[in-house]
């Protein structure tokens, strides 16, 4: 049967929403939970120390090595290699810790490292890297009791932590977007997408929403991703299908009125326009007896 998908929220207690845990021993104690598909709310950094793994992030999976760090947006659904055999740490933190100013809410929402538009980042590093080093930093001053200057030297260690990542990324081979309006307008327009896509499926929508002609979202969209909004629209609603399909025991009436259809043929034909498959045809793949 499938599984559902799972929604974890941030560990309740701790003093500051950002902690560094072992991966080997959270997938043995809380297998149930990592090693099946499931959302956090929260941002993910694994560092990948020990051994080799396929991390699954919607459907894809995403090979890891030792001294590998994966970067994971927040409510990707995602699952651990069940196997083991690996090891590392992963470090957790909210928006609520990071957004400390205007500039730093900024800077998380275009970060190449959690909204890469085009692919789930992996950096291969050298023994030596400071990026190594200071994920260390981070785990020591965790280590230490609370205090009242705790925060800052975690927060500005994160910040670090992110912008060497950044850096590396960049030297290896990554050919940024290039920042202007239209990028803007993409970043914001898939915001938007992720809160609304059940619900508002037109290009107009949006492009209202956004205080732009609906020309111009287009323009942006194709200059920085190559593809129209609505091809854009669509991918978001297919892939939340495909999720549902997968992971929870809903019927194909319920996911599509999820989705925002109100008539089961509806959903039915939508998907097999875009899947070549019918939702029950997608489905049968991922039923374990």
């Amino acid at each position: 049967m499938a599984n559902q998908i799972k929604n974890i929220g941030f560990k309740a207690g701790l003093p500051l929403e950002i902690e560094v845990i072992s991966i080997a021993e959270t997938l043995l104690l809380h297998h149930e939970n990592i090693a099946y598909p499931h959302r956090d709310n929260y941002y993910n950094i694994f560092f990948y120390q020990q051994g080799t793994a396929n991390h699954v992030i919607d459907f894809k999976p995403i090979p890891v090595q030792a001294n590998s760090f994966l970067f994971i947006n927040k409510n990707r659904v995602q699952m651990l290699d069940p196997k083991g055999g690996y090891d590392g740490r992963f470090l957790l933190f909210t928006e609520a810790f990071f957004d400390k100013y205007p500039e730093d809410i900024k800077y998380l929402r275009k970060n190449i490292l959690f909204n890469d538009l085009l692919e789930d980042p992996v950096l291969q590093v050298a023994d030596y890297s400071p990026l190594i080093s200071t994920f260390q930093d981070i785990e020591t001053e965790l280590s230490k009791p609370h205090d009242s200057v705790q925060f800052d030297v975690l927060h500005n260690l994160l910040h670090n932590l992110l912008l060497l990542a950044e850096r590396e990324r960049r030297a290896s081979g990554f050919k940024e977007i290039r920042k202007g309006e239209e990028l803007d307008y993409t970043i914001l327009f898939n915001q938007l997408l992720e809160s609304h896509f059940t619900e508002l499926k037109s290009v107009s929508g949006y492009a209202d929403k956004m205080s732009v002609s609906e020309r111009k979202l287009n323009k942006s969209t194709q200059f920085v991703l190559g593809k129209s909004p609505k091809e854009i629209i669509d991918e978001r609603v297919i892939l939340e299908a495909k999720r549902l399909l997968a992971h929870t025991a809903n019927s194909i009436k319920e996911v599509g009125f999820e989705l925002g259809f109100d008539e089961p043929t509806n959903f039915i034909k939508f998907f097999k326009k875009h899947v070549e498959k019918t939702p029950i045809e997608f489905r049968a793949g991922f039923y374990r007896v």
